[in-house]
């Protein structure tokens, strides 16, 4: 069984649980399965609280596939929801990410 089976296994007994849905986007994107990859992180983001770690991981994504003025959309609205959770390093890291991609085109 692979790591991604293993992961859709546990997901069917915890459809809800945030880690496991955020480890199978990120187990998409190693497989390059882009679409389906950016649609996991996308509903992450949408959640209530959303999970400030797939807008990171969405941008980063992105950029890799050369969509980069989709990153930096998904780069400010992470930034923000990570102030609005007073997570300042993610919000940090994020920032930094964004200001190294320049201005936009």
């Amino acid at each position: 069984m692979s790591r991604r089976e293993k992961i859709e296994a546990m997901l069917a007994d915890e459809p809800g649980d945030t880690f496991l849905r955020y480890s199978l986007a990120m187990e998409l994107d190693k497989e390059g399965e882009n679409a389906a990859s950016l649609a996991k992180f996308t509903e992450l983001t949408r959640d209530d609280p959303p999970y400030v770690p797939a807008f990171f991981m969405a941008g980063q994504q992105l950029v890799r596939l050369d969509r980069v003025n989709e990153a930096r959309d998904f780069l400010r609205a992470g930034i923000d929801a990570a102030r609005a959770h007073g997570d300042a390093h993610a919000a940090g890291e994020m920032s930094e990410f964004l200001t190294s991609l320049g201005a936009a085109s």
